[in-house]
């Protein structure tokens, strides 16, 4: 399943991790995707959102 927000598409980035020494290897920065039950066109479901579009209120829970 790919790394990706329902809402805002916000995926994955690439980047490096730098030591101490600056010696610089590649990583990725993938989102906080959490499992939440939502409504969608009139219809419960389970979507992936980041954190900050939960934070934001860009989604309502529903109980599940």
């Amino acid at each position: 399943m790919a790394a990706r927000c329902a809402v805002c598409g916000r995926g994955p980035q690439v980047g490096y991790s730098v030591s101490h020494s600056h010696i610089r290897n590649k990583r990725t920065f993938r989102p906080n995707l959490q499992p939440v039950h939502t409504t969608v066109d009139g219809e419960n479901v389970r979507v992936r959102v980041c954190v900050k579009c939960l934070k934001a209120g860009k989604v309502q829970r529903v109980a599940a």
